[in-house]
């Protein structure tokens, strides 16, 4: 799903258009595309989005970390792609990247980062979380931080949806962040 043709976007999407435009994100791209078929649902989204990425208190490492381990169990590659460099910067080693990369579990991780870590996972295979998991969740990262833990890793699972069903093609090295 290209992006469609200016003169072709409804008052609605064009006013969507211009407000995620004129916030952080600067642009309509990646997963905003197909979602501008939606508008309200692409503003909810983006929205949502803007604060776990941009205002939640989750430290930048571990919400990189999980974006990138739902994108590759999505297999999603303009997810992957667009937050590699974000992960880099926000401290997540090259090995920690590999083992994502590979689905394997990172080598390196400070207790609350596994605690983050097993969460997404426990999810995403088992559809739960065990007591235990939750229990550390709770005592390493706070009971906000468990669930916008969750809520990324929902977040960016319907992203990858989005942008699974639309092909929607990895980004040019151009326009990566940092």
């Amino acid at each position: 799903m290209p992006m469609p043709p200016a003169d072709e976007l409804s008052a609605e999407q064009q006013a969507a258009a211009r407000r995620i435009t004129a916030g952080p994100r600067g642009a309509v791209f990646g997963p905003f595309v197909p979602l501008l078929r939606s508008p309200q649902a692409m503003e909810h989204l983006q929205r949502l989005g803007a604060y776990l990425r941009f205002a939640s208190p989750l430290p930048k490492k571990i919400f990189e970390m999980l974006v990138l381990l739902v994108a590759r169990k999505w297999d999603q590659d303009f997810e992957w792609t667009y937050h590699l460099p974000l992960a880099r910067a926000a401290g997540l080693s090259d090995e920690s990247i590999a083992a994502l990369s590979r689905r394997s579990t990172p080598p390196d991780l400070a207790p609350s980062e596994q605690s983050a870590y097993d969460i997404v996972v426990e999810l995403l295979a088992h559809k739960a979380v065990s007591d235990a998991t939750f229990d550390a969740g709770i005592e390493l990262l706070g009971p906000q931080s468990v669930v916008d833990v969750v809520v990324t890793a929902g977040y960016y699972s319907t992203l990858a949806m989005v942008m699974n069903t639309a092909q929607t093609p990895p980004p040019a090295p151009t326009s990566l962040p940092g």
